[in-house]
């Protein structure tokens, strides 16, 4: 999967409302939550896409072993 970087000019509804949402004030401690739900929700997304690619794929450990331990 290639990552793309898109350039975009407008807020969409959804990051709208979630602007609207936590304008207010916040600790530290909220901040940090916040920011470790929402890691957590992105890296099951990541685990999903990894765990089919390596299916799709066929790639077994000593494939992994080999690509980490081969000389640059």
């Amino acid at each position: 999967m290639a990552l793309t970087l898109n350039q975009h000019t407008e807020l969409n509804p959804l990051q709208i409302s979630l602007l609207r949402l936590f304008d207010r004030p916040m600790s530290e401690t909220e901040v940090l939550e916040l920011k470790r739900l929402l890691v957590n929700h992105f890296s099951g997304f990541l685990d999903k896409e990894v765990t089919e690619v390596v299916k799709n794929k066929g790639y077994t450990q000593e494939d992994f072993d080999n690509i980490l331990n081969a000389d640059s």
